[in-house]
């Protein structure tokens, strides 16, 4: 089991930065691939970006973007932390959401597809004014 909390939502201007973390329970995180969406009011919740798990190797993990972030937000994770992020740059009114973390434990490429991730956090919201 996992258990995913998210923090660091909050307002901000157009143009400005936010950085959201996940914190995640469990001794075994670096086994897990791990996603980032979001949710508008009236939308569908849809990927932002994922990161793959940390093999032992250490060799850099894979990423993955949506087409309007990229560029903007980047995914990160700190596995000593059991922490993954999600520096968002640039931020416009569009990006205002709920986010949401999420995990699963896979290897490979980490997936864009929700139904895949197994573990949800509670979301942040983050509003973005213009």
């Amino acid at each position: 089991q996992v258990q995913l909390v998210e923090s660091g939502g909050g307002l901000v201007q157009a143009g400005g930065s936010l950085r959201l973390s996940c914190a995640a329970s469990g001794r075994t995180f670096s086994r897990y691939a791990m996603g980032w969406f979001r949710q508008a009011p009236g939308n569908e919740r849809e990927f932002v970006a994922a990161i793959s798990y940390r093999d032992s190797s250490y060799r850099d993990s894979s990423t993955y973007y949506t087409d309007s972030v990229k560029g903007r937000f980047t995914i990160s994770r700190d596995n000593a932390k059991n922490t993954v992020y999600l520096q968002m740059n640039s931020l416009k009114p569009d990006d205002t959401a709920v986010y949401y973390c999420a995990a699963y434990n896979g290897l490979g490429s980490p997936s864009r597809n929700q139904y895949q991730y197994h573990y949800w956090g509670q979301g942040t919201q983050v509003t973005v004014s213009s």
